[in-house]
């Protein structure tokens, strides 16, 4: 059975109703009388295991990212060294 939330328009109060899918939605908010609306909330759902993009292709991708930038900011590094090497013998 699905939780659906509801917030009341006029005292705001949020409302959480275990209900079937057939059963007719809440319009009325038992604090206040007020009218009631359906909120959307992010569902539960979770990819576990192998065979999915999250576990099995989007590492690869971040972990040869990460090795190309780091590998970057070495080469940046031993240009600057290098640079401030010749600097220094020339003088």
């Amino acid at each position: 059975m699905p939780i659906y939330e509801y917030e009341c328009e006029a005292c705001g109060k949020v409302v959480e109703k275990w209900q079937k899918i057939s059963e007719a939605p809440l319009t009325t908010c038992e604090e206040c009388g007020g009218r009631l609306h359906k909120l959307i909330s992010m569902s539960s759902f979770h990819l576990k295991g192998s065979g999915w993009y999250v576990t099995d292709y989007a590492r690869k991708s971040s972990s040869s990212n990460a090795s190309s930038s780091s590998s970057g900011s070495t080469a940046k590094e031993n240009k600057s060294s290098s640079s401030k090497d010749s600097s220094s013998s020339s003088t």
